[in-house]
């Protein structure tokens, strides 16, 4: 019996079909994959709020998120990469507002002072999960470190909101405005450590302020000092 010949529009038409059917299983497992993600990272905040991070384990983690403890690495290399996420969130929230007033015709420096605080006041309410997320961006090993700096990009926002500053020659001209701007955002990750480890009792936005005032005396640009007119008689 001589075998049914398959026309190359029947042939084109099946392996669309089979393309399709791919496309669709391949969403359903990266909305799988997404879901049981979202799942171990609520879990584990939630853990590290209620027992502390150093207190919680990834075998913690995993039992409560009903997955396997090799999961939980199959999707956070360590736990500390779980905060990443975390403070990534946070500061496109920041991002968001910030990039908002700017639009809107705020002052730049305004638009800084008011992130400043807004950073204060996350790093005071969540300081269980931010103080361990800043010792990360310390980290020895270079790659963690370098991941976690890729990771939260807090000087190239500082870049954002100051840039209008360095166009005008409001900022000082023999430092470029990343180098400005990424001092601006250490000062935040020591001012935070410092008060986390030591002055616990004090308001983080007083401590942050002041050290922000220091920052920006050195930054901005300053007009040339007028020569003295000498007197004689």
């Amino acid at each position: 019996m001589a075998q049914e010949e398959i026309s190359p529009t029947r042939g084109r038409l099946a392996h669309f079909i089979g393309l399709g059917y791919n496309l669709v299983m391949l969403t359903l497992r990266e909305r799988q994959k997404q879901r049981r993600r979202d799942r171990i990272f609520r879990t584990a905040i939630n853990l590290f709020r209620e027992k502390g991070f150093h207190q919680t384990t990834a075998t913690d983690i995993a039992k409560a998120s009903h997955v396997s403890r090799g999961t939980f690495f199959n999707y956070y290399a360590y736990k500390e990469a779980v905060l990443l996420d975390f403070g990534a969130q946070l500061l496109s929230e920041l991002r968001e507002q910030a990039l908002a007033e700017l639009a809107q015709g705020e002052p730049p420096l305004e638009v800084l002072r008011r992130l400043w605080d807004r950073l204060a006041e996350v790093s005071e309410r969540e300081r269980v999960l931010l103080s361990p997320l800043a010792y990360e961006l310390l980290n020895p090993d270079p790659q963690r470190a370098k991941a976690a700096f890729e990771t939260l990009p807090l000087g190239d926002l500082i870049a954002e909101i100051l840039s209008p500053l360095k166009a005008r020659g409001q900022l000082r001209q023999d430092m470029s405005l990343e180098r400005i701007s990424r001092s601006i955002a250490d000062v935040y990750l020591l001012s935070a450590l410092r008060w986390a480890a030591y002055t616990p009792g004090r308001k983080l936005k007083d401590e942050m302020t002041k050290f922000l005032k220091l920052m920006l005396e050195g930054a901005l640009a300053r007009e040339a000092p007028k020569r003295a007119k000498m007197a004689h008689t």
